[in-house]
């Protein structure tokens, strides 16, 4: 499942980017390495939240910074999701 939301993640930021997703990796910072700007930064944070029926809160979409930070806060938000469905 993880490797899964990476490639995931990694395939919606190369959609938005255009850069080619064996570009990316993990580290990759959205701002020095893959050239996003606010609207950018919307437009993939909107389709994370679609394809995985998330809710990123806007306060902290500026904390987001890497692709990694981006993963970790998907797993956290669909772990939460599946708690709460198992209460």
């Amino acid at each position: 499942m993880v490797n899964n939301i990476q490639k995931e993640i990694i395939s919606i930021i190369s959609d938005v980017t255009g850069f080619e997703p064996e570009e990316i990796t993990l580290e990759s910072n959205f701002y020095n390495d893959l050239e996003v700007d606010s609207v950018k930064a919307i437009e993939i944070v909107v389709a994370i939240e679609k394809r995985f029926k998330v809710s990123i809160r806007d306060e902290e979409i500026p904390n987001i910074t890497t692709v990694m930070q981006a993963v970790d806060i998907v797993k956290k938000l669909l772990k939460e999701k599946e708690e709460n469905v198992q209460v």
